[in-house]
């Protein structure tokens, strides 16, 4: 019997991978199985990035790669929306959905190939498939996003904020523990808003159905909980008191984007220097231990110097732990395009690496610190000269790592949180000894 096996590429954002394994898990339950490779797929799903252009531009090639294998592609995913363009340029996909749509994927699979009657059922495991590593797994609990930043077309790919229900991200969760699973990373277009658009509907016992009540609930199985894209609400303080008590990682992710009120305004984004500075004291005081990320874009239209040396001004002053910056860059469908003032290239990258420079030196200085401390780390990897994990302030694949010197103890496994002597760093990254 012919097996109708289903190969699946997975590009951009962690909370795309999410979007992946629901539709890989609802292949399962159809009986599809799944291949790792282009050559023996029947059909292939490319789950697109379309954010930003270098985003799209890749999501094009992927696509260009799957048809050089596979005559039937399927296109999913956040480029989904630009169905005049993914034609344009390659005519043959065999059909096209938008983000967050498996259901719609699975359908248009069905009427390229159907699997047998007599086809075996496939053993999906309890939560669905994963495509993390055993040890750890993201848990979405919102799609869309009510906001209306200016560089941003969230919005209009997933639409405005749906939070999911509570005791089925509870139940999720509790089946990835029960298989293994040591860390849970909340992930949400706007984490901190859950449950805003029901009106923080109760479950459980709980007479306000938030993020804190669901972080509260999900902090009870007594794995590493990390929850990312906090916007700078003034309630997300009750986040960071959590975390003072240990529930959550004491990990704070707040894209600020910048400082300066007049870039700020283009944005249409909320905050200030002096707001952004109050916060973060604020936070600090409240859980000392804390680190804090955050995202910046530099050269947005109509960003002056001044603009910019205020950025900088702040960057020095708030001593942010992890930072990641980048270039504007125009997206397709984004109210920015139209703004006056656009910002030259060569003053973008100049920036860039301005910001950069400061931001390494600070990164620097922080991890010195943390010479002589000792670290609970989560391992991701045992390589031949030693393991490489990560702290409580790391965040899979986005932050810095800890290189483990292992002589002690031999049995250490991936997914193990162990206790870590730190002997030294440098910009990004720590080394250590095993205790």
């Amino acid at each position: 019997m012919h097996h109708v096996k289903i190969g699946l590429i997975s590009l951009g954002c962690p909370k795309n991978l999410v979007d992946s394994q629901n539709l890989l898990t609802l292949l399962m339950k159809e009986r599809y199985q799944i291949s790792s490779s282009y050559e023996d797929a029947d059909v292939v799903v490319v789950n697109t990035c379309g954010f930003i252009e270098s985003a799209v531009e890749e999501s094009l090639e992927t696509i260009g790669e799957a048809l050089n294998y596979c005559n039937n592609v399927v296109v999913t995913g956040c480029l989904g929306p630009r169905r005049d363009l993914i034609l344009s340029t390659y005519p043959q996909v065999k059909a096209i959905t938008g983000p967050h749509s498996a259901k719609a994927v699975v359908d248009e699979i069905k009427k390229i190939v159907s699997v047998a009657v007599n086809a075996p059922c496939i053993h999906v495991p309890k939560g669905g498939v994963l495509l993390t590593p055993n040890h750890y797994a993201y848990l979405k609990i919102s799609e869309g996003c009510s906001h209306k930043c200016s560089f941003c077309i969230i919005p209009k790919l997933r639409g405005p904020l749906e939070s999911f229900d509570a005791e089925q991200i509870i139940e999720t969760a509790k089946a990835y523990v029960e298989r293994g699973v040591k860390e849970l990373i909340v992930v949400a277009q706007d984490t901190s808003a859950y449950g805003m658009d029901v009106k923080y509907k109760p479950f459980m016992d709980y007479e306000r159905g938030d993020l804190y009540a669901l972080t509260r609930e999900l902090g009870k199985l007594g794995v590493w909980q990390r929850v990312h894209y906090s916007y700078p609400y003034l309630h997300v303080e009750k986040l960071v008191e959590q975390m003072a008590e240990g529930l959550v990682l004491p990990y704070m992710d707040i894209p600020m984007q910048h400082v300066s009120q007049n870039v700020l305004r283009l944005m249409k984004r909320p905050g200030s220097q002096a707001g952004h500075l109050d916060m973060i004291k604020r936070y600090r005081s409240i859980c000392p231990d804390l680190t804090i990320r955050s995202t910046f874009i530099v050269g947005f239209p109509g960003e002056t110097e001044q603009d910019f040396e205020e950025l900088l001004e702040f960057i020095e002053e708030a001593k942010l732990d992890r930072v990641g910056c980048f270039t504007y860059s125009p997206v397709f469908g984004a109210d920015a395009n139209e703004l006056p003032n656009q910002v030259d290239e060569e003053v973008k990258l100049e920036r860039l690496d301005r910001f950069m420079l400061l931001q390494q030196k600070i990164s620097t200085e922080k991890l010195a610190k943390k010479v002589s401390t000792v670290q609970d780390v989560i391992i991701d990897e045992i390589r031949e000269e030693g393991l490489v994990g990560r702290t409580k302030g790391d965040a899979p694949e986005i932050d810095g790592v800890v290189y483990v010197n292992n002589e002690s103890n031999k049995s250490i496994k991936v997914g193990d949180i162990v206790k870590v002597c730190i002997t030294a760093s440098d910009e990004y990254d720590l080394e250590g000894d095993a205790i």
